[in-house]
């Protein structure tokens, strides 16, 4: 239990006041339904530690999705000055550019509902899953180094899709800085064999049905209507990406007493965003982003090829195409309106989503008029929503909002709450087909395990930092 103090500023904003060393107050999205369990853990005082890193501007915030996590809590954000300020591999996590996307169909529910075990299988089947899976490729160094540096790119220019899909993944799919010669032969290793893989814990591929529509004008924008198949796809940059972060975590901590400040958590280990370290993790980490990227890519190409399949459909009666791919766990410079001028900081969005508003020249031109498609996933099972990007957020929260439910047990808590329990049966019995790889893994992604989906999303929308536009039910979903 935290003791840290929180205050109300009002229904959906909390305040951690300055204490000690904060150079910054903490801000808490949530309400009062939610704050109560937010206090349960150590995740406040989390808040309160990133307030004490040098060059932090204006907040350390925390979404309502929150929880704790390695060093910043996950549903963290922090802005620091690109000059002075620090950067942190713990605000981004070990699942770099873990992130999610939306592929939507031209086909109805009642085109599918008798099929969805059929899909279910196919998918399970024909995607990588589960701890340490293996893809069908085995990158050659020179060629894995070219992920590295093309992201999504490398995909489309072998056949993984089309330019279309670029056009419709932040940052098209591809971070600028990236050097693969930041990045340790263990890291280059555990990335050959992994690309295309889904992975385990929490990732997943869903199969959706848009259930209601918030806004009208904003869903015409996205092509989305009532009845409309989607499939969701969550995944990172797999062990390549883990073994980035924990390779830099390990050069950091051995440098945190040559600093110039002292840390209130060594699990906060940074460094200067001029240093060296600071430089070359950047550059590593955006290599993880662009392997994460290309990994999406190839994901979506093999569903897309998979329900084609299944349901003897073309390509032009399937209408498979992508609404936006968001990635939750980054680092990135930014620049925004602070104090009458532009600046240029370092964004950390650790389980948070970017939520640019409508007219930013980031956002792709069939989304510029309206806003930065933002994709919120929820437990598994339930489903998902979309929402868009604010102006309030880009002035607030450096443009940034929730990234998804938020767990409020661990693993291994509900794995041991679960036991004795069929999940599989349960799922189907609240009308979505599950597979994965272990009962494990559903036990421990059992939905109680994870906050309401729809208390999270009411608080960001009615705090402004992204509206609703939909909410899509989950009928089938995949799970390593």
């Amino acid at each position: 239990m935290s003791d840290i103090r929180i205050e109300k500023i009002d229904d959906f904003l909390w305040i951690i006041p300055r204490v000690g060393g904060m150079r910054v107050p903490g801000m808490i999205y949530s309400s009062r339904d939610m704050i109560g369990s937010i206090g349960a853990d150590e995740s406040p005082k989390q808040v309160a530690n990133v307030a004490h890193l040098p060059g932090i501007i204006k907040y350390s915030m925390a979404m309502p999705d929150m929880h704790w996590g390695y060093g910043f809590p996950i549903g963290g954000v922090a802005a620091f000055d690109a000059a002075d300020g620090i950067i942190s591999p713990g605000g981004v996590g070990y699942d770099i550019n873990c992130g999610v996307r939306l592929m939507t169909t031209k086909l109805h529910v009642e085109e599918i509902k008798n099929r969805i075990p059929d899909l279910v299988t196919a998918l399970f089947r024909d995607i990588p899953t589960g701890v340490g899976s293996k893809g069908p490729l085995n990158l050659s160094a020179k060629e894995e180094k070219k992920v590295l540096l093309e992201g999504a790119t490398w995909a489309v220019d072998h056949g993984y899709g089309s330019t279309d899909d670029l056009l419709s993944t932040e940052d098209e799919g591809k971070m600028g800085g990236a050097d693969p010669d930041c990045v340790s032969d263990k890291a280059l290793e555990r990335g050959k064999q992994q690309l295309g893989t889904l992975g385990s814990g929490n990732h997943f591929l869903e199969i959706e049905v848009v259930e209601e529509i918030f806004d009208e004008a904003v869903a015409r924008a996205f092509h989305l209507e009532v009845g409309q198949v989607a499939v969701a796809i969550h995944s990172g940059s797999r062990g390549f990406g883990y073994q980035v972060c924990d390779d830099y975590l390990a050069r950091m901590m051995k440098t945190v007493g040559k600093l110039d400040f002292s840390l209130p958590d060594r699990q906060l280990a940074c460094a200067y965003l001029r240093s060296n370290e600071g430089k070359e993790y950047l550059s590593a980490m955006a290599c993880a982003a662009n392997y994460a990227w290309t990994n999406r890519q190839m994901l979506m190409h093999w569903t897309r090829e998979t329900l084609g399949r299944t349901l003897k459909k073309s390509p032009r009666e399937m209408g498979a195409r992508l609404l936006y791919d968001v990635c939750h766990n980054i680092a990135k410079m930014e620049s925004f309106p602070i104090e009458g001028r532009e600046k240029k900081v370092c964004v950390h969005r650790k389980g948070a989503t970017r939520a640019f508003p409508p007219g930013h020249r980031a956002l792709p031109e069939q989304y510029r008029t309206v806003g930065q498609p933002v994709l919120i996933p929820g437990d598994m099972g339930t489903g998902s929503y979309v929402l868009v990007g604010t102006e309030k957020a880009y002035r607030e929260t450096f443009g940034s909002t929730c990234h998804g439910a938020g767990r409020v047990m661990s693993r291994s808590k509900a794995a041991k709450t679960t036991r004795g329990r069929s999940i599989g049966r349960e799922m189907a019995e609240r009308g979505v087909v599950v597979m994965a790889t272990g009962k494990r893994t559903l036990s421990e992604e059992v939905p109680e395990a994870y906050k309401d989906i729809d208390k999270v999303v009411d608080v960001v929308h009615n705090a402004g930092l992204s509206r609703k536009v939909a909410r899509l039910r989950a009928v089938g979903c995949i799970k390593g």
